[in-house]
């Protein structure tokens, strides 16, 4: 029987939508007390319904609500919260926010300040993925600010090139070189891109892959030395370097490449001293994996790899957090099924524009290996300040064939009235043969996109 960690009396939630429902969900199966913070847009959210205390942090910008750190310090020392939970986005990677509230003697769920700006700075993260032994793009060992150094990596790794953003993220300040002539102007503009987009005009570059899958590898460290893996989950369905669906196990990688991988992983992060929950970031290319980044938060689509192990992955970080430490072993896990995950927007299916408003009607499917995690209800008004995300379908089959067929069923079911969503999208998806033979790389849903538009 799981129990709550004592040294939890209240957690203070510092997100919102539906990260922020999932996280109090498992505290209240914990016996923890919740606080869940708001701004004023956010105040009929459900979470803010549910939780324990609520604390409005203020206005809509995210920058004086969900990213204004001293207002947060102030919810946590007015409710008595001696944990905060950051979900994903907003201040989840942010090093200063965890350092600020470990000098004030509330806990962090999630990794060491110190973790998180080795894993924010992607040339750094690089280095340690190196010295840790896991495999990496070919590239640039540090940062490129000039063509005659980036002429001379490029050469040594072979074109196409990718210039990347050293803080970055996103997509944003990435740029593809296809040939020597393309290089000089590539440089310039993803430097330019990474100094607007993150105030860092730090660059790498790495070798570019064609035809890529994005495999990640989902870990947990106990901040002692310990690490499992949790399998792997395919993130190949990509808009503008968004994830729309994921599924796991991936339909490219055998049961050997995830028993080799994710043992190179689970070791990784052990040996590193990592705590809490992370993803391990890979390009998958003819049987080899190249390690592109690792999140060091929760991730959007941790669902499907609590669907096909059974085993909730916030109740983890909320122990490891404690000092109780991880509740499974890496011989406890066992594998089953296939999961798949859509990711519902408030966007139009076509163009991708926003889509805030009134939601007149919401009716979600349900039954065997269902489950959608949404903060929205009928009545409720999607805001128009913050990620479009408004909620998440996850389903569960014996098989992938299975999983595809009750996905197909409950997208049918799914009912969103009074704004536009992806859910045609996503109809359509599941309806393509290239997806229900696990056919695609990172490439193909902006190709059939650009097709179909």
């Amino acid at each position: 029987m799981n129990t709550a960690p004592t040294m939890f009396s209240k957690i203070l939630i510092a997100n919102r939508g539906e990260i922020a429902l999932r996280v109090l969900r498992a505290c209240k199966e914990l016996g923890i007390a919740t606080v869940a913070v708001h701004s004023t847009a956010d105040a009929d959210a459900m979470h803010v319904r549910l939780a324990d205390e609520s604390v409005c942090i203020g206005p809509p910008p995210a920058r004086d609500s969900y990213l204004n750190i001293p207002q947060i310090l102030a919810a946590c020392e007015i409710t008595g919260a001696d944990a905060v939970h950051p979900g994903y986005g907003f201040l989840s990677e942010n090093a200063r926010f965890a350092d600020i509230l470990a000098a004030h003697g509330i806990t962090f769920i999630g990794p060491s300040g110190d973790h998180i700006r080795i894993m924010g700075d992607k040339i750094e993260a690089k280095r340690t993925a190196v010295r840790l032994g896991i495999p990496v793009v070919p590239g640039s060992k540090g940062a490129i600010s000039d063509d005659v150094t980036a002429a001379k990596v490029a050469n040594e790794i072979g074109f196409p090139v990718i210039i990347k953003a050293a803080a970055g993220g996103g997509g944003r300040g990435m740029k593809v070189a296809r040939t020597a002539d393309d290089l000089s102007e590539a440089l310039s503009n993803a430097r330019a891109e990474a100094k607007a987009a993150f105030g860092d005009d730090s660059v790498y570059i790495e070798k570019y892959l064609g035809k890529p899958r994005h495999i990640e590898f989902q870990v947990m460290g106990d901040g002692k030395g310990s690490a499992i893996h949790l399998g792997e989950r395919d993130c190949s369905l990509q808009r503008r370097h968004q994830k729309v669906w994921e599924e796991s196990p991936s339909p490219a990688i055998s049961a050997e490449q995830r028993e080799r991988m994710g043992g190179i992983v689970a070791k990784a992060i052990g040996d590193l001293g990592y705590a809490g929950a992370g993803t391990v970031e890979f390009l998958y290319e003819d049987g080899e994996f190249y390690f592109i980044e690792m999140n060091t938060r929760l991730q959007v689509e941790h669902p499907i790899t609590e669907a096909i192990t059974d085993i909730d992955l916030v109740n983890e970080q909320i122990r490891v957090a404690a000092g109780a430490g991880l509740s499974i072993k890496q011989e406890d896990i066992r594998f089953f099924g296939h999961a798949i995950e859509c990711r519902i927007n408030a966007e139009n299916p076509k163009t991708f524009a926003p889509s805030p408003g009134l939601i007149t009607g919401f009716h979600t499917p349900g039954g065997l290996g269902v489950r959608v995690d949404s903060g929205a209800y009928q009545g409720y008004r999607i805001p128009p300040y913050y990620d479009s995300l408004i909620g998440k379908l996850i389903v569960h089959g014996r098989t992938r064939q299975e999983c595809m067929m009750r996905l197909r069923r409950a997208l049918d079911e799914f009912v969103v009235d009074g704004i536009q969503t992806t859910i045609p999208l996503h109809r359509d998806l599941v309806n393509d043969p290239d997806i229900a033979e696990g056919n695609y790389d990172i490439h193909w849903l902006e190709k059939k996109l650009a097709i179909t538009a």
